[in-house]
């Protein structure tokens, strides 16, 4: 799909407005959160909205943002634009991807599967989160021949492990993203307030109560003892921070790209290309697991510099608009990862929530391209930012 495919979305609402059809929700991303609000209960809401602390972080995360202008530069013949490019081995029709988010039927019934159909129909790469309310394989199914990839909290229990990445493999997930940051939950006031964790409640643990190697593990089935099959997995999941000489196992386990996410430091970074990762994801969790900590956009910067062109770099935490998207390509990221966004998509409008928000997303990031004198994702460069 070109650029002004995705740029069409515009003269696609104003062209219905003529017969008195106006978008079912906002096209304002920084507007989305609130709307939200409006349509979820408190609990939902706030899981997914809230942030570690007292949300220093997530805010950092914003002000990164804007404190890189872009400077427009014109007569540079940006009639038409290729926004499209290849991330981790998978040829994408602009460089965004759908970041993991679990637990989705919080916030509507058909939780990943809308979100896996909306994602195919686009042609963008989802990731699946360990923590979804559906199967490896449903989500699959409902992704049908849209590129995936899965995202892995590293269980504790290495056959465990090894049984939902081979089951994740076999359902043609075909990157591998290992989230480092988030081995122990954070305190989240906005939680602990309305005591409300999904997971104690049943959300969020399709995949290991499906996997036969953890349903082995139990002594009575998930479906007779719900309870004791929760607890379980959350002790597996939770409380047990990994260290770099385990990753050869992983490896062991995936014959395809691995990415770790949640690099904030170039030490970190230079740690991933020397284990022989094939990609990072700079990233704070969207501000979810480190009060006071940088803005991901903050340090973009340093670990492209540290090793950009080694690995593929992908960039995560704040990103609403089609200029976010621009500013971190800019600096260097290779993609981006979309998370909250599109989940307050999928609150408003289940499958169709969700390809509002992305075509929305995409129509801003293609029109701002052009109209800061780019044809093509590739010409972007820190040139085209200036810092204040």
């Amino acid at each position: 799909m070109t650029g002004a495919a995705f740029g069409g979305y515009q003269n696609e609402i104003y062209l219905q407005g003529l017969a008195g059809t106006t978008p079912a929700f906002t096209t304002d991303a920084t507007g989305l959160e609130a709307a939200a609000e409006r349509v979820l209960e408190p609990g939902p809401f706030s899981y997914v909205a809230g942030a570690a602390g007292a949300g220093a972080t997530a805010r950092a995360n914003r002000a990164a943002f804007d404190r890189w202008k872009i400077v427009p530069r014109m007569l540079t013949d940006a009639t038409h634009r290729d926004l499209t490019t290849t991330v981790l081995g998978t040829p994408v029709p602009a460089p965004l991807v759908l970041a993991p988010v679990g637990v989705q039927t919080i916030v509507h019934p058909d939780g990943e599967l809308a979100t896996a159909r909306a994602a195919a129909a686009l042609g963008v790469p989802m990731v699946l989160s360990t923590a979804s309310s559906n199967t490896i394989e449903d989500v699959a199914a409902a992704n049908g021949d849209g590129p995936r990839w899965f995202q892995l909290y590293w269980p504790n229990d290495n056959d465990v492990c090894a049984s939902i990445l081979a089951r994740a493999k076999e359902a043609g997930y075909t990157a591998l993203v290992v989230t480092l940051d988030t081995w122990t939950l954070a305190w989240r006031p906005g939680d602990l307030d309305q005591a409300y964790l999904p997971f104690l409640h049943g959300d969020g643990v399709a995949i290991p109560f499906s996997d036969p190697v953890f349903r082995a593990r139990l002594e009575k089935t998930p479906e007779d003892d719900p309870a004791s099959a929760i607890l379980r997995w959350i002790s597996m999941v939770t409380g047990t921070d990994k260290a770099w000489a385990q990753l050869p196992f992983l490896r062991e386990h995936w014959d395809g790209p691995i990415v770790l996410k949640g690099i904030q430091h170039p030490d970190d970074a230079r740690r991933a290309v020397d284990a022989g990762m094939d990609g990072i994801v700079v990233s704070n969790h969207g501000g979810r697991q480190v009060d006071g900590a940088i803005g991901s956009l903050d340090a973009l910067p340093g670990v492209v510099a540290a090793v950009g062109g080694r690995t593929e770099v992908l960039f995560d935490s704040g990103v609403r608009t089609g200029a976010d998207l621009l500013k971190a390509l800019a600096l260097g990221a290779d993609a981006v990862l979309l998370g909250r966004p599109y989940v307050y998509g999928l609150a408003h409008d289940g499958e169709e929530g969700v390809r509002h928000v992305l075509r929305s997303l995409l129509a801003d990031f293609d029109l701002t391209l052009g109209l800061s004198g780019h044809r093509a994702v590739a010409e972007l460069g820190a040139a085209d930012l200036v810092r204040i």
